[in-house]
């Protein structure tokens, strides 16, 4: 695998200069951004995310505003309440995308985002067997720093009270050194967050991530980091080494590193 330096001297070959090279990098918004942003606003982008899958983006955007009308502005203590009769109506309604399956991720997602914020999932930073967040690792079960897999029992760790927590609590404390974990538990507890989805919809709300994309993937073949796409634990764990280990070497989000290197992609 190449270090930091060959990649950033490869893009700004690619575009002849260092500020030419800047204007096309992503910016992640800041944990406090992150935070700021309500649930309801959350559970849109997700339910967003879910539609756009296999269509064409701005067919999906021109009609959100009727989704957002239907769904109660995706409250989810509101939207969690509609049953599947209601939901059946909706087939009915010409202004949405009618298809039933993904309808139904937005109650499912609802109850998951309220789930969150009540502690009820294990993982969750407010329940009682909550992630350890701390990226600097954990002095009392001793885990490492980044390792993301502290389930702290007792008092002393830093699991957030469920009082003060929110889904944007979630998705800002979770350490980027460990954003696949992040990508796992949103497939495990949310309802059609699989394969791109996770990534695709942190990316939608600022979380500073990497995306998998064809290019990408080609890339970190080229860089013997994976030798296919990276599904299974073992080749996400390669991927996110990578990525740590470049983001170490340039201090860099991992949202730049991964446009940087699915730009080392000649077409």
């Amino acid at each position: 695998m190449r270090d930091y330096k060959w990649l950033h001297e490869f893009c700004l070959n690619r575009f002849g200069s260092a500020k030419a090279l800047e204007a096309r990098l992503p910016q992640p918004r800041s944990d406090a951004e992150l935070r700021a942003l309500s649930d309801d606003r959350y559970l849109s982008l997700i339910s967003l995310r879910i539609f756009r899958a296999g269509l064409k983006h701005s067919l999906v955007d021109a009609k959100w505003p009727a989704f957002e009308e239907v769904f109660f502005g995706f409250d989810p203590e509101k939207v969690v309440l509609m049953g599947a009769e209601r939901l059946e109506n909706l087939m009915q309604d010409a202004r949405l995308i009618r298809h039933l399956g993904k309808l139904k991720s937005v109650p499912r997602n609802a109850q998951f985002i309220l789930d969150v914020r009540a502690g009820r999932l294990q993982g969750s930073p407010s329940s009682g067997a909550a992630r350890h967040l701390d990226p600097q690792g954990c002095g009392e079960c001793r885990t490492p720093a980044g390792s993301g897999s502290c389930l702290p029992e007792g008092e002393g760790h830093q699991a957030r009270p469920a009082a003060d927590f929110s889904f944007g609590t979630l998705i800002a404390d979770w350490p980027v050194t460990d954003i696949v974990g992040l990508w796992k538990y949103l497939a495990k507890h949310g309802s059609q967050l699989g394969g791109l989805s996770a990534p695709r919809f942190l990316r939608m709300v600022g979380k500073d991530t990497f995306v998998p994309t064809d290019d990408m993937v080609a890339a970190l073949k080229a860089q013997d980091v994976i030798d296919k796409a990276p599904t299974s634990l073992k080749d996400l764990a390669a991927v996110q080494a990578a990525f740590n280990q470049w983001q170490a070497e340039s201090g860099r989000p991992l949202c730049q590193l991964s446009v940087m290197l699915a730009h080392t992609v000649n077409h």
